[in-house]
């Protein structure tokens, strides 16, 4: 005799009470907001350091030395210098060995792997080494988490600590991504939970990410450090996207994740290269990245720390004023930065989506000329086209070009939802096609398997899927 059709989803919704009147799963929740304070923190002084040394290297130094802006060749020496920090950093220090071309996902970095991811981000991201900082900033979130909980006595249940893990690397990624909304669906679209499982996860990491927000933006008001978070703050307005915004977008999105993919591909061709030889070869990307980034400068005439650094102030100054930069200016910028990123992500270390982001708004930008595409639609799917393209989430890129484009999101919702999905589309595709695409595992493979089975609670945003 069958059961009930509704005797499943009875016993789900039993399952899920249980799970949130218990005892310990409320004192998990607690230790979550807890938690989020001490990240938040941590987070804001790494982000705040990274950017006054980013400062110093970058206008602080040509400054003394009698430049206005940064010269052509600045970004040789900068990263030849990057690469030989990185190389004992990278072959003799555990967690500095993490590739941004795996994607944000994999185990969660534990106490003893904390130094060396830390230490690889600080010496190597303000010297321009075109990567951003989100990867190192969920080191920081889970290594703290897991730090506290193994000071409290509670690592022994593999479970619980997987999901404060995860918890302090949501709460840490979200003081970038604008709050914990983005982190959140980043979250649950990576990891690939469902029914109950979902919620038990999901609601540690929206408290923690809460909290941390909180901290993290009053530290910020408070002290007037720049804590460089993923916003534009200002877009041209615009009605909604018309038949020519979606005419030209959307090829316009398969476009940018061709680039995208092919640059991961060329990023994983890059990392198989420098498993031997770890050292000299390390060196050999930062000396490679530095090349593109003075040809940048050197074809365009513009300061090379446009293509030399991670994008969020690039991608700012693009949102303000986008007719400062030529078509020419533009294609030079998505060529050069886009070779130097495709090199980064297999050889130095570092967070792979704010570059992309830039590249895809660049590119799209590029397009914006042609008859009848407007500039803000062009931001606004370049955003979600990248994002989706390399962390093969196309619900959490779309949430995080709606929350970017502010006051325009509700009018470029459709065309940000679409763009999102061809490219994620466009992207397996091309993957498809590559001759080396299972060669390693990439942010839009499998989530990591937990405790729990398959998609467990250790499963951690833009994950391998």
């Amino acid at each position: 005799m069958t059961a009930p059709a509704n005797a499943v989803p009875d016993r789900a919704e039993q399952s899920l009470r249980q799970t949130l009147l218990s005892p310990g799963y409320r004192r998990l929740l607690l230790l979550s907001v807890l938690l989020g304070v001490p990240v938040a923190l941590a987070c804001f002084f790494f982000v705040g350091l990274q950017h006054a040394l980013q400062h110093w290297v970058w206008t602080s130094l040509p400054g003394a030395a009698g430049y206005a802006a940064p010269p052509w060749w600045w970004p040789l020496p900068a990263l030849v210098l990057a690469g030989l920090v990185l190389a004992p950093i990278v072959t003799r220090l555990p967690g500095g060995g993490h590739l941004p071309v795996d994607g944000l996902g994999g185990a969660p970095v534990g106490p003893r792997e904390l130094p060396g991811a830390v230490l690889a981000a600080l010496a190597t991201l303000p010297l321009g080494v075109v990567l951003g900082p989100e990867a190192p900033l969920m080191a920081v979130g889970s290594g703290l988490a897991l730090l506290a909980v193994r000071r409290a006595g509670a690592g022994k249940d593999p479970g619980a600590s997987a999901i404060v893990a995860t918890a302090g690397s949501t709460a840490a990624i979200s003081t970038i991504l604008g709050g914990p909304v983005a982190a959140a669906v980043l979250l649950v679209e990576g990891a690939g939970l469902a029914g109950a499982r979902l919620v038990a996860l999901l609601l540690p990491c929206l408290l923690a990410s809460a909290a941390g927000a909180l901290v993290f933006t009053g530290f910020g008001h408070w002290t007037g450090l720049e804590i460089g978070a993923l916003a534009l703050p200002d877009l041209p307005p615009v009605a909604g996207p018309d038949a020519g915004d979606f005419l030209w977008g959307l090829p316009a999105a398969a476009l940018i994740a061709v680039l995208v993919t092919l640059a991961r591909g060329l990023g994983h061709r890059t990392a198989a290269w420098t498993r031997q030889r770890t050292a000299p070869r390390t060196v050999a990307c930062a000396t490679a990245v530095g090349v593109c980034v003075a040809a940048y400068a050197l074809i365009t005439g513009r300061s090379p720390a446009e293509a030399a650094l991670s994008g969020q102030a690039t991608l700012a100054r693009l949102a303000a004023d986008p007719h400062a930069w030529s078509v020419g200016a533009l294609v030079a910028l998505v060529a050069c930065k886009g070779l130097a990123w495709a090199v980064a992500l297999g050889g130095l270390r570092g967070g792979p989506i704010f570059p992309a982001v830039l590249l895809g708004t660049a590119t799209a930008l590029a397009c914006s000329g042609l008859p009848g595409f407007g500039v803000t639609p062009a931001l606004a799917l370049g955003i979600s086209s990248a994002a989706a393209a390399v962390t093969g989430l196309p619900l959490a890129s779309a949430v995080l070009a709606v929350l970017l484009t502010g006051r325009d999101a509700h009018d470029q919702m459709p065309l940000i939802v679409v763009a999102s999905v061809v490219a994620f589309v466009v992207s397996q595709l091309v993957r498809r096609t590559r001759p080396d695409a299972g060669a390693t595992p990439t942010a839009g493979a499998a989530p990591t398997r937990g405790p729990t089975g398959p998609a467990g609670p250790t499963a951690t945003p833009g994950g391998a899927r």
